[in-house]
């Protein structure tokens, strides 16, 4: 059985929740604390600024990347 290289749905959603809740998530597969990098950017005419941020685990190098401020995963 092959390990997928992307996050499910529901490990996104735990991510996304321990992020909210004011914890660094830990990475659903290895168990190892994920390292949090800020995406800011213009707005390309799209009405606002994105201020993204990207969680990245250590050990398998998955990541996610969420736009908390909008409430969505991007």
């Amino acid at each position: 059985m092959s390990d997928n290289a992307q996050y499910t749905a529901i490990e996104l959603q735990r991510i996304r929740e321990e992020f909210i809740a004011g914890k660094m998530p830990l990475c659903p597969r290895c168990t190892v604390s994920m390292t949090r990098r800020e995406i800011g950017g213009g707005s390309f005419g799209l009405g606002y600024a994105r201020q993204r941020d990207w969680l990245i685990c250590r050990k398998c190098r998955r990541s996610a990347i969420f736009d908390i401020q909008r409430g969505t995963r991007t």
